[in-house]
C-alpha cells in the first residue's frame, strides 16, 4: 500500500511539473493558434498550405537548434542570418566563377561557416567581449561580404539534378502533402540535439555553464572550448539552412536571411529556454518554431497584412515571457 502511495504521489508531481513546463505552456498555445486558424480560414489544414508551412519551417527550425545549444550556455549569435546568406553566395561564386566542384564548393562555404563561428567564439571567450556586440559586428561584417561580392544581385543557384540536389533539396510525396529532404535533416539533427542536452555529459556542461559559468568552471568543466563549439556549430547550421534554402529555390541571394536572428530568437525563446541561460529545450524549440510559422502563415490566409506579422510576433513573445517568469515563481514557491 505504502509503495502504491508513493508512486501516486510521484506520478502527480511529475504531471504538476509537465503542466508547469514552459514547452507545455508554448504547446498549448501553439494548438490554440492551430484551431482558431483552422475556424477562420478553412483552407488553413488543406494539404497544399500544410505543405507550402513544413517547405520553410526546417531550415528556419535548424538554425534555432544550435541557437538553442547557444543560449542554454548563456550566450547568442545575431550573425546567424547573414551566415544563411553567406554560405550559399560564396558556394555558387566558387561553381560559376571558378570552375569548382560542386562537392568541394559545399565543403568550402562549409568551412567559411567553421571559420566565422571560431571566431565569434575565440572573441568571446578569449577577449571576454559580450556574445551580442561580437556577433552584432560579425553581422556587418558577413552581411556587408555577401553585398560586395555579389554586387547586391541575387545569384542563380545549382538547380542540375544529381545527388546534392536530393541530398539538400529533395522533395517527396506522403498521400497529398509534399515534403522536402530539409525535414529529415531537422527530425535528425533535432534527434541529436534532444540527445545532447538531455542525455549526454555535454548538455550537463552547456547547462551548467548557463547557470553559472565559474562554479562549472570549478568542477571541471571546459568551459570555453565549450562555448566555441557551439558558436562552430550554430555558424555551420545556418550556413547548411541557407544552403539548403538556396538548393530549393535556386537562388542564392545576398540578402537572404534579414531578420532571421531575431526570428530564431524568438522561436527559441517562445519554446521555453532562458535567455539568461541555464535551462533550454529542444522540444520547446521546435513547438516555438511551429508556432512562429503558424502564426506567419495564418495571419496572411484570415486576411492580415503581412507586414503586422512582427507585431503579433512581439506580442506573442511578451506574453509567453511573462508566462514562463509566472511559471517560475510558483515552481520557486512551491
Amino acid at each position: 500500500m505504502t509503495v502504491t502511495a508513493e508512486d501516486g504521489v510521484r506520478s502527480a508531481k511529475g504531471r504538476s511539473s509537465l503542466v508547469r513546463s514552459p514547452q507545455f505552456s508554448s504547446f498549448v498555445i501553439l494548438v490554440v493558434l492551430l484551431v482558431a486558424f483552422a475556424i477562420a480560414d478553412g483552407n488553413f489544414l488543406s494539404p497544399v498550405n500544410i505543405s507550402n508551412m513544413m517547405a520553410f519551417l526546417p531550415e528556419l527550425g535548424i538554425i534555432a537548434l544550435g541557437m538553442t545549444l547557444l543560449l542554454t550556455a548563456g550566450e547568442f549569435d545575431l550573425s546567424v542570418g547573414a551566415v544563411f546568406a553567406l554560405a550559399p553566395v560564396v558556394v555558387m561564386l566558387l561553381v560559376q566563377n571558378a570552375g569548382v566542384d560542386i562537392g568541394l564548393a559545399l565543403l568550402a562555404g562549409l568551412l567559411l561557416c567553421i571559420a566565422i563561428g571560431a571566431i565569434n567564439g575565440v572573441i568571446v571567450t578569449k577577449i571576454g567581449i559580450s556574445s551580442f556586440l561580437v556577433t552584432l559586428s560579425m553581422l556587418l561584417i558577413v552581411r556587408g561580404a555577401a553585398l560586395y561580392i555579389t554586387q547586391g544581385f541575387p545569384l542563380k543557384s545549382w538547380n542540375e539534378p544529381g545527388f546534392f540536389v536530393t541530398l539538400l533539396a529533395g522533395s517527396f510525396n506522403i498521400g497529398a502533402f509534399r515534403f522536402y529532404t530539409s525535414l529529415w535533416w531537422f527530425v535528425a539533427l533535432s534527434l541529436l540535439a534532444v540527445y545532447v542536452l538531455r542525455y549526454a555529459k555535454l548538455g550537463n556542461w552547456i547547462s551548467a555553464i548557463g547557470s553559472n559559468r565559474n562554479a562549472a568552471v570549478a568542477r571541471g568543466v571546459p568551459a570555453d572550448a565549450v562555448k566555441i563549439w557551439l558558436f562552430i556549430a550554430t555558424s555551420v547550421l545556418a550556413g547548411l539552412a541557407g544552403m539548403i534554402s538556396a538548393f530549393r529555390i535556386s537562388a542564392a541571394s545576398p540578402v537572404a536571411g534579414t531578420g532571421y536572428e531575431l526570428e530564431v530568437i524568438a522561436m527559441v525563446v517562445v519554446g521555453g529556454t532562458a535567455l539568461t541561460g541555464g535551462r533550454g529545450t529542444i522540444l520547446g524549440t521546435i513547438v516555438g518554431a511551429l508556432m512562429l510559422r503558424t502564426i506567419r502563415n495564418g495571419i496572411v490566409l484570415v486576411g492580415v497584412p503581412g507586414l503586422a506579422y512582427n507585431i503579433f510576433v512581439g506580442v506573442i513573445i511578451l506574453a509567453m515571457l511573462i508566462l514562463h517568469a509566472l511559471l517560475q515563481k510558483n515552481a520557486a514557491r512551491s
